[in-house]
């Protein structure tokens, strides 16, 4: 298999992905996938999805569970709404994430990954508990379908979710590792977080981002690939020395500017296939 075949986040219906219908100009073997609306998540869509996919030689390597009511509007918001963590919705968007793997098993997709949202890092913490309780509970449900669950990082520290993953117990809980998401929410600087967890990742964003002046606080700001704070040299080495060589996923979160996002996208794969060559 290829050492690191591109790839972009793209969105059949819905989500912050580019659509199928752009795939085709940026000439990428692999995507990652927002998972579609419920209404939408039926076998006779997923076998037009893949007929469609098939035809310009793409594959599917992941899909993204999300859920309504979630915002990224700033941190505050993040911690109320994403993820399995907020109480209210928390058994609602469990059972959803479950359909979610069943959606990707239609596909012929061995692995779904999802934002599980500000987990608490006090083990004592009910909360922390309860999270526990449902993310086996996900995991549980993936395992019959012979799937793996990757949780993206961003919320945690690498220390943090390092120990979310050890006291989970289940051997198809990985990472689905994202730079810019270390600079955006403050929670660690990114090359140092990969060198943690590379034991964990199993898939990856390439995305950028600088810092905040107020990390943790404050959102960072995300960056056309190679123009942030991630070294993205440095970041291919690492993965490389890590042992990571699966697909290299291009998100570019900027969905309003269509045009605008095609073409950082299309920076962003010229940008590595430089990196590639050097790197070898």
């Amino acid at each position: 298999m290829e050492k690191w075949p591109l790839g972009v986040f793209a969105s059949i219906d819905a989500g912050l992905g580019v659509k199928l219908d752009v795939l085709k100009e940026l000439g990428v073997p692999t995507i990652q996938i927002h998972a579609p609306s419920r209404e939408q998540r039926t076998q006779a869509n997923a076998q037009e999805s893949l007929a469609r996919l098939e035809a310009m030689g793409i594959r599917i390597t992941c899909v993204f569970g999300g859920f309504d009511g979630e915002s990224y509007a700033d941190i505050p918001t993040v911690t109320r709404t994403v993820g399995l963590v907020p109480e209210a919705t928390r058994a609602e968007r469990t059972q959803e994430m479950k359909e979610i793997a069943d959606y990707a098993h239609l596909l012929g997709v061995d692995t779904v990954a999802l934002h599980l949202g500000f987990v608490p890092e006090d083990h004592h913490d009910p909360a922390f508990q309860d999270i526990l309780a449902v993310t086996r509970e996900v995991c549980d449900h993936c395992a019959q379908h012979g799937q793996q669950v990757n949780l993206e990082t961003g919320q945690e520290t690498a220390a943090g979710l390092l120990q979310f993953i050890q006291a989970m117990e289940r051997d198809n809980l990985f990472i689905n590792f994202d730079p810019a998401n270390m600079i955006l929410y403050g929670s660690g600087e990114p090359l140092e977080a990969l060198k943690q967890l590379g034991p964990y990742v199993r898939s990856v964003h390439c995305k950028d981002a600088k810092w905040a002046a107020n990390p943790g606080q404050e959102w960072g700001t995300e960056m056309p690939l190679g123009e942030g704070d991630v070294d993205m040299e440095a970041y291919l080495r690492t993965l490389d020395e890590v042992g990571y060589h699966g697909p290299l996923t291009v998100e570019r979160e900027i969905p309003h500017e269509p045009e605008r996002q095609k073409a950082e996208i299309g920076h962003a794969i010229r940008l590595l296939n430089e990196l590639k060559t050097k790197i070898g």
